[in-house]
């Protein structure tokens, strides 16, 4: 297996700055932060639960349980 060298900022040779020039940075992050939704749990909490399912049905059951005028 081949050792890969650090990467830096430089272009490859083959590649020029013109072939480059309609990109945009970031162009999709706005779209993206508004249609995702990550929760990141605590270890101890994750640990109890086998999969995503499993966290989804229990914190249904939660909701599910709450008063009508309690959700938020």
């Amino acid at each position: 297996m081949k050792k890969v060298k650090s990467m830096s900022d430089d272009l490859r040779r083959e590649y020029r700055r013109s072939d480059f020039k309609g990109l945009e940075r970031g162009k999709y992050y706005a779209r993206v932060k508004a249609t995702s939704n990550v929760v990141v749990l605590d270890p101890d909490v994750a640990s109890v639960f086998r999969s995503p399912e499993s966290v989804n049905s229990l914190l249904r059951s939660v909701i599910n349980a709450l008063p009508k005028n309690a959700k938020a």
